[in-house]
């Protein structure tokens, strides 16, 4: 590279610069950086086709079938990730049949205890009122069983009274057992007549 008269030589140019510097030297316009010349215009194109030829046979064929492949994995994916979605809906659709089977399972339950317990209680006050009247049909049965024998005393008494006083009134013994039966028969004359 030859130094022009009145350019500066500095390491730090850049290649445009230089290039600029050299066309204005050699005097020429600045289409020629653009447009190369035609020997290396053919072998450009000639490479370009090949190179696109390969890329066209075998690079866009393996990068389709593995486009293709990553396509086909990704809606496997989604065909199991929506399959795994509807398996999840269905156990949870299973989880709330279960959960309202056993909710009305435990309701059946309690129902039933609540009945059971109403039979029990029912049968309980049942028995209860049951011996209670049996108490009080035996208390009235001892009652009135105490009060015959009662009666039965009191008449004794009354009877043995009676012939005392009658023995006292007329002043010699009388016949017991006939005063006995008189008395009795007058007892019962008063008994009947209330």
């Amino acid at each position: 590279m030859m130094k022009a008269p009145g350019m500066r030589f500095t390491m730090g140019a850049s290649p445009l610069v230089l290039a600029a510097g050299e066309e204005a030297e050699s005097g020429s316009s600045g289409l020629g950086l653009l447009i190369p010349e035609t020997s290396e215009l053919i072998a450009g194109i000639i490479a370009f086709a090949i190179i696109f030829f390969f890329v066209w046979r075998w690079a866009v064929p393996a990068m389709s079938a593995a486009l293709a492949r990553r396509q086909e994995a990704e809606r496997s994916r989604l065909e199991a990730a929506e399959q795994a979605r509807q398996e999840a809906e269905q156990s949870a659709a299973k989880y709330r049949g279960q959960l309202a089977g056993a909710r009305d399972e435990a309701a059946r339950i309690v129902e039933e205890a609540r009945q059971a317990a109403e039979g029990v209680r029912a049968e309980t006050i049942s028995r209860a009122q049951q011996e209670a009247e049996d108490i009080v049909s035996r208390a009235r049965e001892e009652a009135a069983a105490e009060s015959g024998r009662a009666l039965e005393a009191a008449r004794q008494e009354v009877a043995n009274l009676s012939i005392d006083l009658a023995e006292k009134v007329v002043g010699q013994a009388l016949d017991r057992e006939t005063q006995m039966g008189l008395i009795d028969d007058y007892l019962e004359e008063l008994e009947s007549s209330r």
